[in-house]
């Protein structure tokens, strides 16, 4: 019971901190809301934006402590006590408050719990935490290279951090469930305001009650947030466009510049608000004026994310755009096969499966919308009046990033809108609408969920009371409950405080205080996870030579040029990169230069000497990519050999001294000891440990041969083994 204080702590005193701060704002800029239900959720989501800033800056400052935040917190209270003139909107229709009541608190108790019980969702114990905790364990942003997360816009992860102090997992995946809150009261507002309020309580409802905003909204992720705070850019600039009222504009900015923060999908918020302000003040003297403030304000929310990873990684908009910023840390390669990933998902059969998952199965794409969500189309009769028209482009707007990440979450940013033109439709049929809400409500409850969707469907299970007020601890809870929970404590308990693990596979990073490298989160990790294969896969190793023999020749620099354009997996790769005169190879030299275009910073690993490294240009292959030697003085040499695999069998490579000059092909033997090789080169970079699952290719050969590879093992959870390496 102790713990379940601590997280409600700390949830209570980050959305009250949050709140106050936002009322701060909203009376420096004189901002006064009519109802009362409009200011306490634009406060919220101001101040969050207004809080978040404020724990960048000490993170950045490196003075991340628990007395700092305490500290912020209560400015923030002090700053926010002020009285509200604003009014409640009219009540709604008595009977439909008393219909809502029972459901409203039934589910509110089933997402509290869930918010409340220990944190078990996949990257909120993963990365959206994992990142937290070691931020607030090293008191700041430490430099990490190694995973890409670590380069996203966390705006949302600052209020975690935050909370993190006093509730830790839960506190932040109770602060996310309090966005869901708002978007709702939001969305019921918009209706009331602007439109019909039966349908705005419609609205609210099919949003408040859908399982994957239910879902995400109890756990340490971001997308229910976002959603919410894209719908304020929505609703403030509806509110400006009949008020007129220049400070709206600012508020305006700050939202539309913390969507960004909190994701960068939600870039769409920003260009929107610019948008809306030129067309209603096209051929005006505000116009310019009226754009320029919303984007700096704007941007005072997106520079600092921006700043970091150009600081950090040398790209700001890392992990993307790597061909315009390049850097060591994320692979253009990387890059383009993330981006075909989030557009078709493993499980995905066919995109005409779409509209089932989403709504209907929920296994393949991660969570469903509900059923009633297959009645979507409708929403397209609302185009009839002003404020359809206006909901429904928003919602085309909005929706049109899920091509870029078709998992079902990615919707959350346009199903306020969806939501609000099915409400606008079913509400001229008041009967219709409370039939509506009745299956959906009855569909989303998790009892009922198992009868149609997918078995494996991410949804919420039933109300976790035990586990929320600590009556079964934390430990036991996750123990039997989070397999990856096992393995993060496992890790903890057998490696040294400055271990550095290596991992095929995410795990619960937010439950350990050791550096884990993914194989599939950095170019170093990328690199890690070929070296270990290398002994395993025939086509990884240096067996592809090639042989270019000239008449002897003194020369100061030799560059190797690839001239073949193949298809889209085929990449330029070498091994070993070798000179030789008479028979005997030139001994490599401290003073050789060595350039290599693309990638040119792991060069190296071409000249090392090991079989299990090697320099790849990491894209796809084009002509003119090279690596090169400059000697620093004229070598004697009579022959150039290029190592190779037969992985990399479509490059073709020329010597630029000698264009004219066909290699010798030759096919080499399989070099021995591979795997102890392997394992000497991962100690070198830093590797201590492995961590390796049943499901990962190769685990056979490495539990089996283990005295080949020198692995220790130190422990196995729940089909994952933790090795040494010695």
């Amino acid at each position: 019971m102790k713990e379940a204080a601590y997280v409600l702590f700390g949830a209570a005193f980050t959305i009250a901190a949050a709140w106050a701060a936002g009322r701060w704002m909203l009376a420096r800029l004189r901002i006064d809301f009519p109802y009362r239900e409009e200011e306490r959720a634009f406060s919220f989501l101001l101040g969050s934006a207004l809080l978040s800033q404020g724990v960048f800056v000490l993170a950045a400052a490196h003075v991340l402590y628990k007395g700092t935040l305490l500290a912020l917190g209560v400015a923030a209270l002090a700053l926010g006590a002020r009285r509200s003139n604003a009014r409640c909107f009219p009540a709604l229709p008595r009977l439909w408050v008393w219909l809502a009541a029972p459901a409203f608190t039934l589910f509110s108790l089933l997402y509290v719990s869930h918010a409340m019980a220990p944190e078990m969702s996949p990257d909120g114990s993963a990365y959206h935490l994992g990142l937290v905790s070691r931020y607030y364990r090293e008191h700041g942003f430490p430099a990490v290279t190694t995973n890409i997360y670590a380069n996203l816009s966390q705006g949302v992860e600052m209020l975690f951090l935050f909370a993190w102090p006093w509730g830790k997992h839960s506190a932040a995946a109770l602060t996310h469930l309090g966005f869901l809150y708002a978007l709702a009261s939001l969305v019921l507002s918009y209706g009331r305001r602007f439109g019909s309020p039966l349908a705005g309580a419609g609205a609210a409802a099919l949003v408040w009650l859908s399982p994957v905003a239910a879902l995400d909204a109890a756990s340490a992720y971001n997308d229910v947030a976002v959603a919410a705070i894209v719908f304020g850019v929505y609703y403030l600039l509806q509110v400006w466009r009949e008020a007129r009222h220049a400070s709206l504009l600012i508020a305006v900015g700050a939202l539309a510049g913390f969507a960004f923060a909190a994701k960068y999908t939600a870039f769409v918020a920003l260009a929107y608000a610019l948008g809306v302000v030129a067309w209603q003040l096209w051929r005006t003297h505000w116009m310019i004026r009226s754009v320029v403030t919303v984007a700096a304000v704007a941007a005072f929310w997106i520079a600092p994310w921006l700043v970091k990873n150009a600081i950090v990684v040398g790209n700001p908009v890392s992990p993307f755009a790597n061909r315009v910023f390049r850097n060591p840390y994320v692979h253009v390669a990387f890059e383009e096969h993330y981006r075909q990933h989030m557009r078709n998902y493993d499980f995905l059969k066919s995109h005409w499966d779409i509209p089932l998952e989403v709504t209907v199965r929920g296994q393949a794409l991660c969570g469903l919308l509900g059923p009633v969500f297959l009645l979507a189309p409708l929403a397209l009769l609302a185009w009839r009046r002003p404020h359809g028209r206006t909901l429904l482009a928003a919602a085309a707007l909005f929706g049109s990033i899920y091509v870029s990440n078709i998992g079902t979450r990615f919707l959350l940013m346009a199903v306020p809108f969806v939501a609000l033109g099915m409400g606008a439709v079913f509400a001229q049929r008041p009967v219709v609408l409370g039939f509506v809400l009745t299956v959906h409500a009855a569909s989303s409850w998790p009892d009922l969920m198992k009868l149609y969707c997918h078995e494996y469907a991410w949804r919420l299970d039933r109300i976790q009371w035990k586990a929320a007020l600590r009556i079964e601890s934390q430990d036991g809870f996750l123990a039997r409950k989070w397999p990856s929970y096992n393995v993060a404590r496992l890790i903890d308990a057998v490696t040294p405080p400055r271990g550095r693990v290596f991992s095929f596979a995410q795990t619960a990073e937010a439950y350990t205080t050791r550096e884990v490298i993914v194989s599939f989160q950095s170019a170093e990790g990328t690199v890690l996870r070929n070296i270990l294969w290398a002994p395993l896969y025939e086509d990884m190793q240096p067996t592809r030579l090639q042989h270019f023999f000239f008449p002897v020749r003194s020369l100061r620099r030799v560059r190797v040029v690839q001239t073949a354009a193949a298809g889209p997996d085929d990449h330029f790769g070498v091994h070993e990169l070798r000179f030789f005169h008479q028979g005997r190879e030139v001994p490599r030299d401290p003073r050789w230069r060595l350039r290599a275009w693309p990638n040119p910073w792991n060069v190296q690993d071409a000249f090392d000497g090991s079989p299990v490294t090697r320099w790849a240009s990491w894209e796809k292959l084009w002509p003119s990519m090279f690596i090169e030697v400059d000697f620093g003085d004229d070598v004697t040499i009579d022959r150039v050999t290029v190592e190779g695999s037969p992985e990399t069998g479509r490059s073709q490579v020329r010597l630029d001294f000698a264009p004219e000059l066909a290699p010798v092909e030759q096919e080499a033997a399989r070099p021995l000891g591979l795997r102890r090789e392997a394992v000497e080169v991962l100690r070198t970079r830093g590797i201590t440990h492995v961590l390796v699952a049943d499901t990962d290719f190769g685990h056979e050969d490495y539990e089996s041969r283990r005295d080949e590879w020198g692995l220790v093992e130190l422990g196995e959870r729940n089909g994952v083994r933790l090795y040494a390496l010695r």
